[in-house]
Formats: structure tokens, C-alpha cells, sequence
């Protein structure tokens, strides 16, 4: 007779229970299965129509030309070191050559920039890394190096033309110059560490 009474209490138990919940079969809104394909098509247009060409004014101001930076020059052919500043250099140090504070030291009034070209060339040859003293403020972001990607003619133009613009007065770098300091370092394989290195070449 308890059992019959225990049978039927649990019988009720069961019945207050919710059902064991299952996967659904509801298939996906119409209206999101088209929003996707809508997006799709979107972008696939999109990218289709999308040129590289587009005006520099819709970016930095520079020219594809100059994003791409200027070809090796040729066997004795002149360099336009403007033109190379404004490719590999002006993203950083500024067109102004002020550069960017406590970023970017500026090449305009740099003892750097107007001080012993052996060691100018060289900082550009090989980058920087680590904290630089420029006009009395210290800089500690890091200098790509060049000696990759610059020929010494290409060196020697953009060097001498920072060394003589933004009321910088300093002669003129030249190719054989940068040659020598090429060749004088070229076992180097590291960055200079800024001030720690540099102030015993000046």
C-alpha cells in the first residue's frame, strides 16, 4: 500500500517537471538569411570597384610615387634628396623637419644633423635604439637603418639636403663619404643605443 502511495507521489513530482529541452528545428529568419547575402554583395562590389589610385588628400597628402620611395639610382646619375627625404623620412621627422616632440627628434637644429658627417652617416646607416639627446630633450624611439635600403649616392643626397635645409648649415655629405663609413661598420649588426654609443664618434 506505501508503495502504491510512493508510486503516485512520484507520478506528481513528474508531472510539475518541465520537458527535457531539445534542439530546436526553427529554420533561420528569412530577413537575416537575406541581410548576409546583401553584405556579401556588398563587399565583393566594393572591393571590385576600389582603385589604388585614390587622391593623396584623402590620407597623409603623399603621393603613391612617394609611398613607394624613389628607384635606385643609376651609375652617376643625380639624386634628388628632397625627393628622398619626402619618401623615406618626412613620415617621422615631419616635412618641416621639426619632427614630432617626445617622439620624433627634429633634423632642424640637430647637433646631429650639422655635426661630424662620419657619425651622421653612420646613425643612418645602422638606426638607432635607445635614448638620444637632441637640443637638450631626449628621444627614445628607434630609428629604422638604412644601409638596406639606400644606395650611398641616395644617402649622400638626402644627408646633405637635411644638412642644408630648415636654416641648417653644413656642407655637403658626400657618396665616397658614405662608402667609407659603409665599409668602416660594416660588421656591425645591431642599432647604435642612442647617446651610449654615439657620443664617443662625435
Amino acid at each position: 500500500m506505501s508503495d502504491d502511495r510512493n508510486d503516485r507521489k512520484a507520478h506528481i513530482q513528474q508531472q510539475r517537471e518541465n520537458p527535457e529541452p531539445e534542439e530546436g528545428s526553427n529554420p533561420m529568419p528569412r530577413f537575416v538569411i537575406l541581410l548576409t547575402a546583401a553584405l556579401l554583395v556588398f563587399g565583393i562590389v566594393y572591393i571590385a570597384r576600389t582603385t589604388l589610385d585614390n587622391p593623396p588628400t584623402w590620407g597623409d597628402g603623399r603621393s603613391v610615387a612617394e609611398l613607394q620611395g624613389s628607384p635606385p639610382a643609376a651609375a652617376g646619375a643625380t639624386v634628388d634628396g628632397a625627393a628622398v627625404f619626402s619618401a623615406r623620412c618626412a613620415a617621422c621627422h615631419q616635412a618641416t623637419g621639426a619632427g614630432l616632440q617626445g617622439v620624433f627628434p627634429p633634423l632642424a637644429g640637430s647637433e646631429w644633423v650639422v655635426g661630424k658627417p662620419e657619425t651622421l652617416v653612420a646613425m643612418v646607416l645602422h638606426g638607432i635604439n635607445g635614448p638620444l639627446t637632441v637640443k637638450g630633450n631626449s628621444y627614445s624611439g628607434a630609428m629604422p637603418a638604412f644601409k638596406g635600403q639606400l644606395q650611398d649616392a641616395e644617402l649622400a643626397a638626402v644627408l646633405s639636403h637635411v644638412r642644408s635645409t630648415w636654416a641648417n648649415k653644413a656642407d655637403a655629405i658626400t657618396a665616397d663619404t658614405v662608402a667609407k663609413v659603409r665599409k668602416d661598420t660594416d660588421a656591425r649588426a645591431q642599432p647604435y643605443k642612442g647617446d651610449a654609443d654615439l657620443k664617443s664618434m662625435e
